[in-house]
Order: C-alpha cells, then sequence, then structure tokens
C-alpha cells in the first residue's frame, strides 16, 4: 500500500497556519515556509548512513524527527505534499552548474518539480541548498521573477533551460535540465550515486542551509555564513564538533541524530585554507 503523506504534520512542520488549495497562493506560501523550516542538510551520508526515498522515510526524517535532507529528500517531500492538495505536479532532472562552468558536462544529480496550474507551468525548488528557491517560477525565459530572497529567471535555446539567480547583480546558473518528465527510479538511481559515490561531496564535508525572509545561512564544514540582504556577509569559524552541533541545532533548527560517530565525524571536518590563516 502506497504511504499518504501526514498533510497537518507537514503544515504544522513548516509553520504555516493559513487555507491550502491548489492555487499559486498556496503554491507559493507553501515554498517560501519549507525553504526557511527544513533545512538543507547532507547529515546521514557523512555519516555513511543510506539515504531512503520511500516517503515513509523522508516524512519520518524531515517531519517528524526535526531533521532536514538534500533535493531528492526535500522535493520529494513537496511533490507529495502537492499531490495531496489536489496539484497537478510532476518530477524533472538537472545538472548542477552552481560554481561551474557554462558548459560543464556533470551528472543529474538534481531533482526539480514541475507545477501545471490554471494554464501554466511553474517550477518549484525548495531542494538545492544554499539558493533554494523561495516561492515558484513561471515558466517562461529571459523574465526575472521575483521570490522571496533574490530575483530568479529562466533562460533556454529552446530545448535545454537553465535556472539562474541574481547575486550581488550578476545572473549565475544554478543548474540545467529539460523538461522531460522523470520516473521515481531515475531519482533512485541519482540519490544511490550522490549518496554513495566515494567521490560525492556530499560524503567528504558538511553542507547545511537555509532560506529565511531576510537571510541566507549556510553551513560548509567548520565555515558558517549569514548573507544578509543589503548587507555585509557575517562569518566565523568554528571551532570543534560542539560549536558545530550548537550551530546546527539553534540556527538550522536541527534535531541532531543520536549516532556514535556524529561527533567524530564533526571534529574531523577540515578548516578552510582562508580560516586557518
Amino acid at each position: 500500500m502506497n504511504h499518504a503523506v501526514d498533510l497537518d504534520a507537514y503544515l504544522q512542520r513548516i509553520g504555516y497556519g493559513g487555507p491550502v488549495a491548489a492555487d499559486l497562493r498556496t503554491l507559493k506560501a507553501l515554498t517560501t515556509a519549507h525553504v526557511a523550516a527544513i533545512p538543507f542538510e547532507n547529515i546521514d551520508p557523512l555519516l555513511g548512513i543510506p539515504v531512503s526515498l520511500e516517503l515513509d522515510a523522508i516524512e519520518r526524517k524531515l517531519v517528524k524527527s526535526g531533521r532536514g535532507g538534500y533535493c531528492f529528500e526535500q522535493n520529494g517531500l513537496l511533490m507529495a505534499v502537492l499531490k495531496a492538495i489536489g496539484f497537478d505536479v510532476s518530477g524533472l532532472i538537472a545538472r548542477v552548474l552552481w560554481n561551474k562552468p557554462e558548459d560543464a558536462i556533470v551528472a543529474q544529480t538534481h531533482m526539480v518539480l514541475r507545477v501545471e496550474l490554471d494554464g501554466e507551468s511553474w517550477l518549484a525548488d525548495v531542494g538545492f541548498g544554499s539558493m533554494a528557491l523561495g516561492g515558484a517560477l513561471r515558466l517562461q525565459p529571459d523574465v526575472a521573477q521575483a521570490t522571496s530572497l533574490e530575483p530568479f529567471r529562466l533562460i533556454t535555446n529552446g530545448t535545454a533551460w537553465r535556472m539562474q539567480a541574481n547575486v550581488r547583480d550578476e545572473w549565475k546558473t544554478l543548474y540545467r535540465f529539460d523538461l522531460q518528465p522523470r520516473e521515481a527510479i531515475d531519482y533512485v538511481v541519482a540519490n544511490h550515486f550522490t549518496s554513495t559515490y566515494p567521490e560525492s561531496h556530499f560524503l567528504h564535508g558538511l553542507i547545511v542551509a537555509r532560506a529565511l525572509a531576510d537571510r541566507r545561512l549556510g553551513l560548509r564544514d567548520r565555515e558558517y555564513v549569514e548573507h544578509r540582504f543589503g548587507a555585509e556577509s557575517v562569518r566565523r569559524t568554528l571551532r570543534d564538533a560542539g560549536e558545530i552541533m550548537q550551530v546546527l541545532r539553534e540556527q538550522f533548527g536541527i534535531r541532531l541524530p543520536a549516532h556514535p560517530e556524529l561527533e567524530r565525524r564533526l571534529d574531523s571536518l577540515p578548516m578552510s585554507a582562508r580560516a586557518a590563516l
């Protein structure tokens, strides 16, 4: 029997108390609340714990256990929620180009959602870590669109699309994708790659992010940063596992797993060259 998502528990988890319906207002409100409440994090792959994409496992982890997750978990949960509300939603898959050359050849490792609403197509993506999309984008090229954070836009050559964000007055590509709907097995294969491939960055460093109304929070290994709009970013280096766990709890709202290797693994995280100087 297919697992039915607990919609009330999800809405409580993201702190949303308004009405829900299969409309644009609800789509934008849920996605904005989601990225503020449920952080992006890769603690399980870092600890060598398998990442399950079964809906009951995702719900137990992200909704009921106070954890976060990465794109397949985040957007997998959102897809189930949107379908439960009555949205027409399908999954796409993308090649991540963030901080890479525009012509980089990389694997398809990112899940994106396409929502059909009142004769228009929209994109939703609550799982892109440091640049998670608060709100939704109309599937329309070459138009800067407001979100709860930075402006985003889509560009296309007629076949491939690119998602871009305006960061410090510069358009930067997050990923490229096409509009071919994907089956669940495609995400299972991609998830296996990202969570177990020996060279996957999710296995070797801590990556945590949260998008609030006025700022983005990020943690990469020991480097914690707050990006506030209209102000200089604030950074600090965390000294040890104790400080890292404190930030994970207090700034990202993560209920840490009771894992015997957690403190040792966090203590082993490298300090950036900049921080070491």
